[in-house]
């Protein structure tokens, strides 16, 4: 079999997601640490068709324009595309591929792990345990919060909203979700509908955001303190959609019994802030980090990419 064009990948992928790379394509990988320059340099020098990105590769307009005229599609190995100019790629006959299904579940079990570490104060109890519990917590010290029963709200209700939806049933908690559009009855299935999010906020006890990037800031102070005093925050989605000044606030006044996050807005260069204040459970961006996710991941990028060389279209397209 002749390989279908020419391959660089940006990142490392598993075997034996590597081996069929190898099958279907010339493949050239740029030095560690690759960032949007590297892959630029490497695309050039090996007269690429096509790409393989990750979330921390940014393709703005002008990086896409520096890419050889020979590259025919970006797969990138993420749900979310705000990190890449579509319309740009677009507008230069680029496919842009991303993986949405790949990652649902494991997103979704991260949003749950980060709402359980943020509720029990898991932060502190891990830190005891380093410290060999030199302190023992007394009978009303070190509490932290029932997640049965609360009243979850959800913004953004597509796959990993409606999985994490499915997985706070199990703890009893209604479902309230706020979305651009009403789902149909049978993926709505008992949650309620707020076209409104400022309508939705005050009754939500669990906030959870579950949306796409790209859409600037939407928490805000404003936004902060219509929740119920008290509730819990998570953002296992993008730190961009996050006001963090307000949420250090809201933290730090009680009006958040705590927040769970996995994504910040800079990344990795983080505000350190946040992990001073005793009521976060922070992660380090690790929503997909599985063997079985980033494996399906992998080969679902090379699937957009053989697709396109092969003069199909991409089976999972980046779409405005």
């Amino acid at each position: 079999m002749s390989r279908l064009g020419r391959l660089v990948l940006s990142l490392p992928i598993p075997e034996p997601v590597r081996a069929r790379a190898e099958r279907l394509f010339e493949c050239f990988a740029p030095p560690k640490h690759v960032g949007t320059e590297k892959l630029i340099a490497a695309a050039n020098a090996n007269k690429a068709d096509a790409v393989v990105i990750s979330f921390g590769i940014p393709m703005t307009a002008d990086a896409i324009a520096r890419l050889p005229a020979s590259v025919k599609i970006i797969a990138s190995t993420s749900v979310g595309f705000d990190h890449i100019d579509v319309a740009a790629a677009n507008a230069r006959g680029v496919a842009v591929g991303i993986t949405p299904d790949a990652v649902t579940d494991a997103t979704a079990d991260v949003t749950l792990l980060l709402m359980l570490g943020a509720c029990r104060r898991a932060k502190e109890h891990i830190r005891s345990m380093d410290q060999a519990w030199s302190v023992r917590n007394g009978f009303f010290d070190g509490l932290g919060v029932d997640l049965t029963g609360k009243t979850l709200g959800i913004v953004g209700m597509g796959r990993i909203g409606r999985a994490v939806a499915e997985r706070c049933r199990g703890f009893r908690m209604p479902i309230l979700y706020h979305n651009r559009n009403r789902l149909s009855p049978d993926l709505e299935g008992n949650a309620g509908y707020f076209a409104s999010l400022d309508e939705m906020l005050p009754h939500c006890q669990v906030l959870s955001l579950n949306l796409p990037g790209g859409q600037g800031v939407i928490m805000t102070a404003e936004k902060f303190a219509l929740l119920p005093k008290g509730a819990l925050f998570v953002n296992s989605a993008r730190g961009g959609l996050v006001d963090e000044d307000a949420l250090i606030d809201a933290l730090k006044s009680g009006q958040l019994v705590g927040a769970g996050l996995d994504v910040f807005k800079s990344e990795p260069n983080y505000d350190t802030r946040v992990n001073d204040l005793p009521n976060t459970f922070l992660l380090p961006h690790v929503g997909t980090a599985t063997v079985e996710t980033r494996t399906r991941m992998a080969n679902m990028a090379l699937d957009n990419v053989e697709a396109v060389l092969s003069g199909r279209p991409a089976p999972y397209p980046a779409t405005l």
